[in-house]
């Protein structure tokens, strides 16, 4: 079976062994296997963030799986642990201003990139959630559901959560008018609100319809 029939074979309640990419890779002598994933492409405010993290073949994570599956206590602890176990982790991080200057799907790309490059020593293959390559020299796997299928993607899922939770909680701080503690910049009624009241501020994704449509409508009043 080809891995993308396997992959669209799997049943959500199937068993399925976390490991099996990481060993593939294995089997064809790569050593240093980095797993990549992005968060927040849907916000109306806040950077893209993206996680690089490369595991010891076998350690036992038995909580890590797709952080959008765990709760905030959860994925910390998740990432404390991984942070305790994990070779290597890289971090990258892309701000509304490039968002804007590009587009989501290439801002996210160049955080994966620029995770990737932070991983010291650099991998020598590189697992990545979704369709599309990182813009890397290295060999590297595409995975649909690579945060609910590989481990090390999984474990890159929830660094790149965290970090870009802790993010916008210290954001926060700065434009408390729309409460991104809570909402973390997605499109909450809460944030819309606010943005209708007090525009949008450096944050914000002024190419986001919901961003560009509260900005016209304070302009206006």
């Amino acid at each position: 079976m080809t891995t993308k029939s396997l992959q669209s074979s799997l049943l959500p309640n199937e068993p399925w062994d976390p490991w099996y990419f990481e060993l593939r890779a294995q089997r064809r002598s790569f050593h240093r296997i980095a797993g990549v994933d992005e968060v927040g492409r849907g916000p109306l405010a806040g950077p893209v963030v993206a996680a690089a993290v490369v595991l010891p073949c076998g350690v036992d994570l038995p909580e890590v799986r797709d952080s959008k599956l765990l709760s905030p206590a959860q994925r910390l602890a998740c990432r404390d642990r991984i942070r305790t176990v994990a070779t290597a982790i890289g971090i990258g991080v892309v701000g509304a201003a490039d968002i804007d200057r590009t587009n989501i799907l290439a801002a996210s790309l160049e955080a994966m990139r620029q995770a990737v490059a932070q991983v010291d020593p650099l991998p020598d293959f590189v697992l990545v959630d979704g369709l599309w390559p990182v813009p890397i020299q290295l060999p590297q796997q595409t995975i649909k559901r690579g945060d609910q299928l590989s481990i090390s993607v999984s474990a890159a899922s929830i660094v790149a959560k965290v970090h870009r939770d802790e993010m916008m909680i210290a954001y926060h701080e700065s434009y408390p008018h729309y409460n991104f503690a809570q909402n973390k910049g997605y499109g909450t009624e809460e944030h819309r609100t606010a943005l209708g009241s007090f525009g949008p501020c450096p944050l914000h994704r002024q190419t986001f319809r919901g961003v560009r449509s509260s900005a016209d409508n304070s302009s206006t009043n």
